[in-house]
């Protein structure tokens, strides 16, 4: 997973892409297209459309850059999510053809949309949540050695993590409740 860009960094990407700058894209495609293919591969399960998908998402920010709008979220979330409803849209097209089974249909669906979920809220969480989760989870720190590499306390370091990890749980739970635990959530992990 690409750090999250900083909202500056956001409105400068945004601005550059309206220019029709280029190298933005090429900026742009080298930070989020594993992102972007690895989501569409997902819910797809199909490399060929994998592809496909990430060529057109790009496509579409380079022909629509004022789309995005910084003040809903980061441009990673707003390129996930373009990447999980053309990605579904590509399904339901199969769907259509005859290509999916229906119940495989609305369960890549489901799994597309806890992603995107879950992509939503790790790059939403407050950074020092987020930072306890990547060294416990990517560089598989148990909470005593991501408590040092914070520099902070054990008890710190596994309050962290606790809240990290609700906050995760959200994205398994129905729209409704994980707007509302998320909200929650996030509240407790400002204090």
């Amino acid at each position: 997973m690409a750090t999250p860009a900083p909202p500056r960094w956001d409105r400068k990407m945004q601005q550059r892409l309206a220019r029709g700058e280029e190298a933005a894209l090429g900026e742009l495609y080298d930070r989020y297209a594993s992102l972007v293919h690895g989501l569409a591969h997902r819910v797809t399960d199909d490399d060929d459309a994998a592809d496909q998908i990430t060529r057109e998402v790009f496509g579409y920010v380079w022909e629509n850059p004022d789309a995005y709008e910084p003040k809903y979220g980061s441009l990673r979330s707003w390129i996930a999510a373009l990447t999980q409803r053309h990605a579904v849209h590509r399904l339901r097209q199969y769907a259509n053809r005859g290509r999916t089974n229906p119940d495989v249909l609305e369960a890549r669906v489901r799994e597309a949309n806890t992603a995107a979920r879950a992509d939503f809220i790790v790059t939403s969480m407050p950074a020092p949540l987020r930072a306890a989760l990547e060294l416990a989870y990517r560089e598989r720190l148990d909470y005593r050695a991501a408590a040092a590499d914070l520099g902070v306390s054990e008890d710190e370091a596994r309050r962290r993590l606790r809240l990290g990890l609700q906050l995760l749980s959200t994205a398994m739970e129905p729209d409704e409740q994980a707007e509302a635990s998320f909200e929650q959530s996030t509240k407790r992990g400002e204090r």
